[in-house]
């Protein structure tokens, strides 16, 4: 089974990079110009993956929000057709300090969809001194499958509440996945099962932490030091991607 993409728009600051040709997964890489999140900027992607079709919606590197006195903001509404996969496999949303930038994430699932979707962001640019900087920071997961809501998840990081680097402590990476549908229930139940049985150690720099979710699927999260720490322990985790792409999607990172 073979997947094209058969329709593609986008207008400024938004640009979508494509994969050519016809073959089992459509690759589509969203970016910007200029290289990152501005204050004003408004974005919303729509996606419609159809019967039995596979595809990947990822970026070619981390998602920046730029310091701004305006707020930014990102939708992403999906819709996922029966016997269709969506992989959602981001890099890490950045926030320089000052920045302001909440995410809105809805999918729609039929019955037999699947969906695996990667969310995560850094501490900002702790590298030179700004360290969970930004002014807020807010997320929401909102998946329904035959229009009943089966998962709602929000996170909200907002300076107004306290500092925001006193809450994380060592930690610089906050990561949540979301695994749910016929193609992957099996490697997600195995994935909560085994990672139920570690356990959280102290004064760790790396926990994770996955549960099953009631109609299948499961919730996983992982705080760590570095991108490249919990970026090998999510390609670890999700390796059985790479049988339903056809390829390790995190070959050429990490």
């Amino acid at each position: 089974m073979n997947t094209v993409l058969a329709r593609s728009y986008a207008k400024n600051p938004l640009k979508l990079l494509a994969t050519r040709g016809i073959g089992p997964v459509s690759w589509v890489y969203a970016a910007t110009y200029g290289g990152g999140i501005v204050g004003g900027d408004a974005i919303a992607l729509n996606v419609h993956v159809e019967h039995d079709a596979r595809a990947v919606l990822t970026t070619q590197a981390s998602t920046k929000v730029y310091r701004s006195l305006r707020p930014a903001s990102q939708h992403l509404n999906a819709a996922i057709e029966d016997d269709a996969l969506l992989v959602v496999a981001p890099d890490p949303v950045v926030c320089f300090e000052g920045a302001d930038f909440s995410q809105v994430q809805e999918f729609d699932l039929a019955p037999r969809a699947s969906l695996v979707l990667i969310d995560w962001i850094t501490s900002g640019r702790h590298a030179t001194g700004e360290r969970w900087a930004f002014r807020r920071y807010s997320n929401r997961i909102d998946v329904r499958r035959g229009g009943r809501r089966c998962l709602f998840d929000a996170v909200m990081l907002d300076a107004d509440d306290g500092s925001i680097a006193s809450r994380l402590g060592a930690f610089d990476i906050c990561l949540t996945v979301v695994m749910m549908g016929p193609l992957v229930d099996d490697a997600a139940a195995s994935i909560a099962t085994a990672t139920a049985a570690l356990g959280v150690e102290r004064s760790t720099d790396m926990v994770a932490t996955a549960w099953p979710l009631p109609h299948g699927g499961a919730l996983m999260r992982m705080a760590g030091s570095s991108v490249e720490q919990v970026g090998s322990a999510l390609r670890r985790e999700l390796a059985f991607l790479g049988p339903l792409l056809g390829e390790d999607p995190w070959s050429r990172k990490w």
